[in-house]
């Protein structure tokens, strides 16, 4: 029987620290993890999320009242105008005096615009300046709120783009 006289202490060993590595890092990323769940804000979560659920039911109201009316919205844009003529399947439709359109960049907020047009007796005109070409998303509706007109266009095009109306039916969606 031999007795190891050299045998050195197990905290000399390389092989413990090595097994207890991967069980040490797993517990400083747990605790990485833990830290960034409580000191970030979460974006997603809100706290009137009830009044934001009604405001979509509201906002799907108007875009369905703008199908009952059967409106679509022609829009062309020049270098320094946006012109938008008004149509409405329902004879009984009076044009408002001004509609809102909203424009905005599917992927860069910083180009979005929110545009007061007025009615000239033939269609909706306002100053305008596109900063970018490209896809470009657009909200129509008038300033009570009543109807709204949803769809997008690439721009600048050559004509005019049609949202609303035949252009937004599900066949062609």
């Amino acid at each position: 029987m031999t007795t190891a006289t050299n045998a050195k202490p197990w905290y000399r060993e390389p092989w413990p620290w090595l097994l207890m590595a991967g069980p040490l890092a797993v517990i400083v990323a747990g605790l990485v993890t833990v830290w960034l769940a409580v000191s970030s804000n979460d974006g997603l979560v809100t706290e009137d999320y009830y009044k934001q659920g009604q405001a979509a039911g509201e906002t799907l109201a108007r875009s369905r009242q703008a199908e009952a009316l059967g409106l679509s919205a022609a829009l062309k844009v020049t270098e320094r105008n946006l012109f938008v003529r008004l149509s409405a399947l329902e004879a009984g439709f009076v044009p408002p005096a001004a509609i809102v359109v909203t424009i905005s960049h599917p992927t860069r907020a910083g180009l979005d615009q929110t545009l007061r047009l007025h009615y000239d007796g033939e269609r909706y005109t306002g100053d305008f300046r596109l900063p970018s070409s490209g896809h470009w998303l657009i909200v129509i509706e008038d300033e009570a709120k009543n109807w709204r007109l949803v769809g997008s266009a690439i721009w600048p095009a050559a004509g005019e783009a049609i949202i609303g109306g035949a252009a937004n039916s599900p066949a062609e969606q």
